[in-house]
């Protein structure tokens, strides 16, 4: 692996195992081995999975993974977050996991603890997790080198951990183990909610008789983004920011009609619920006063 000073020729070259060839392990390990890595083997099931093998590693022989375990000098849990402990302790009861291997799990909610039953026998452990949403194809590579990736393992190990990020093209950072989880909560707020937002407020627009929802809001949500990771929550306009009342409530009186009319009512509790965190924003900003806020509250209640 990489490090300042270290041209990419010398660099040392592992043999990389992945049991799981979903979205993210497909495309984790197709930049490892853009860097130089072997990849020794994958395992894969589904015919989804099977597919991404071929398309993403091809040639890597799909191995089963105590096969895997065995061979490989790193080996990426690319599975789900509740079945990586479980699979390090069934590797470990078959005497696959040995002293001196690498293991490397991709989960935001867990750091290391998750592999402690092979820590225990000398293995290393490092968690990383990247903020990118996956399609496990080719365009994901290239989005990686724009993203950061979680960098969670003991201090005698992170910079094997960041080294491997590097090599990706990501930016590493740091990441304690007691701070996964809100880190974690941190990432699916900003990504799954805003989807689910976004959603929202497309089936609004159709409702309201507007053929092409997207084309309305691309240009308002890429500036709210923008100016939300420049300036945080000074970004914030809006009639709740403005304590504009009348606004707030003709906005409750459509969503009524809404939820009626799609016979869903999480548009407009999605609303009241946003609503009431930005109504304490902009208290804490200054933008309205204590009876604004009041006012809204009660409105939203």
């Amino acid at each position: 692996m990489s490090h300042p000073g270290m041209n990419q020729d010398d660099a040392p070259r592992l043999g990389i195992g992945i049991i799981g060839c979903g979205k993210v392990g497909a495309t984790i390990g197709a930049a490892w081995r853009d860097a130089g890595h072997a990849i020794i083997g994958v395992s894969a099931t589904s015919a989804a999975s099977l597919q991404r093998a071929e398309e993403m590693l091809p040639g890597v022989p799909v191995l089963p993974p105590d096969d895997i375990a065995d061979r490989a000098e790193l080996l990426l849990f690319a599975v789900p977050d509740d079945e990586i402990e479980s699979l390090v302790s069934g590797l470990v009861k078959v005497s696959k996991i040995h002293s001196g291997q690498i293991l490397v799990h991709c989960s935001g909610r867990y750091g290391t603890d998750v592999l402690e039953a092979g820590t225990s026998l000398g293995a290393l452990p490092i968690a990383l997790h990247p903020s990118l949403s996956f399609t496990g194809t080719a365009v994901d590579l290239a989005r990686l080198r724009q993203s950061t990736i979680a960098v969670t393992a003991p201090a005698p190990i992170r910079p094997v951990g960041q080294a491997l990020v590097v090599e990706m093209g990501a930016e590493p950072i740091d990441v304690a183990e007691a701070d996964r989880p809100l880190y974690h909560a941190a990432i699916t707020h900003a990504s799954n909610h805003t989807i689910t937002i976004i959603s929202e407020a497309m089936e609004m627009l159709a409702e309201a008789g507007v053929s092409d929802p997207s084309r309305v809001l691309t240009a308002l949500v890429d500036a709210s983004v923008t100016n939300t990771l420049q300036n945080g929550s000074k970004a914030l306009t809006g009639p709740v920011s403005r304590g504009d009342v009348g606004t707030v409530s003709a906005h409750l009186a459509a969503l009524s009609e809404f939820s009626l009319n799609v016979s869903n009512p999480s548009a407009r509790n999605s609303y009241i619920a946003l609503a009431r965190s930005t109504t304490a924003k902009a208290l804490g900003l200054g933008r309205i006063t204590d009876s604004q806020a009041q006012e809204i509250l009660s409105r939203l209640d």
